[in-house]
């Protein structure tokens, strides 16, 4: 899995930070751990403020003398676990004409890799639920080499065929998942259920964070003439003259999103947006407040 990330995509990761912005003591914003660097007590460097971090951890003085925004990083002291739960749901084999052989589950896997491979190399743990599907599979916690593969050859095996009809129960993710772990939800954000066990989770003294995957379509609507929608987890078909719908359909799925995002923020969850046309690693450098990333 990792040998399908590009060199460069390999190297941004380099310098990605994972964190949380629990602690184990539960005192709320700052450390954890492994061999990187996150919001501890012994100073390392300081970082661009992005995403994620809370306005508080600026530091003031260098604000008044440069007129940006930088945050302090410091060696973190107790080890992070990482949970990667990936929506296998229908929806999340689609794609785009333009990129038939990419669809949402592709970029979620190499998503989940980036971020394994990261996450491990800091020395913390790593589990993996794919749920939404026909069936629910995945691995305990756990760090090193060997568990990392295990990890990704079973994230490579994933497929996505959660029908309605033919959907296995969603686990009790906060019986499985212990409180101060980060959660990773990758998804295409079509999944009621699914967002409600994240809103849970953070209601649970769970860090979790959404990454939502959008192909072109959805965000351009790219069709003209009379067309015909199939909806792949119902099987339930629409027939619609494409140029009357578009502005109407791109208005309303816009602010359903909105909507979405705003939901999950008073929830306490972090989420972003990634289209598949995006660099494979863009939504780890806007969670973890990290830059250099493009298209």
């Amino acid at each position: 899995m990792t040998a399908l990330l590009p060199a460069e995509v390999r190297a941004r990761l380099g310098r990605l930070q994972i964190s949380s912005r629990l602690r184990p003591d539960g005192q709320g914003l700052g450390l954890h751990a492994g061999r990187g660097r996150g919001a501890g007590l012994e100073f390392a460097q300081y970082r661009a403020y992005g995403q994620g971090d809370e306005p508080r951890q600026i530091d003031w003085k260098l604000y008044a003398r440069s007129d940006r925004h930088f945050v302090r990083d410091a060696t973190r002291d107790s080890p992070l676990t990482v949970w990667l739960v990936i929506d296998c749901s229908a929806s999340m084999a689609q794609a785009d004409a333009v990129r038939p052989d990419h669809a949402r589950l592709d970029a979620a896997k190499l998503l989940a890799a980036g971020l394994a491979e990261r996450a491990i190399a800091q020395g913390d743990s790593v589990g993996l639920i794919g749920t939404g599907g026909a069936t629910v599979c995945g691995l305990p916690a756990a760090a090193g080499a060997r568990h990392r593969d295990r990890l990704l050859q079973l994230l490579a095996s994933l497929s996505a065929d959660g029908r309605d009809d033919a959907r296995a129960p969603l686990p009790g993710l906060s019986a499985q998942i212990a409180p101060d772990a980060l959660v990773v939800v990758i998804s295409d954000g079509f999944d009621p259920a699914l967002l409600d066990r994240c809103r849970q989770l953070a209601a649970a003294r769970r860090d979790v964070r959404v990454i939502r995957l959008l192909t072109l379509a959805e965000t351009r609507f790219p069709f003209a003439g009379a067309a015909r929608f199939v909806d792949p987890e119902s099987g339930r078909a629409r027939a619609v003259d494409a140029d009357a719908a578009r502005s109407g359909f791109l208005e309303r799925f816009a602010e359903a999103r909105r909507a979405q995002l705003r939901m999950l923020a008073g929830s306490g969850v972090i989420a972003v947006e990634q289209g598949l046309d995006e660099a494979p690693d863009a939504a780890l450098h806007a969670l973890f407040g990290t830059r250099g990333h493009g298209r």
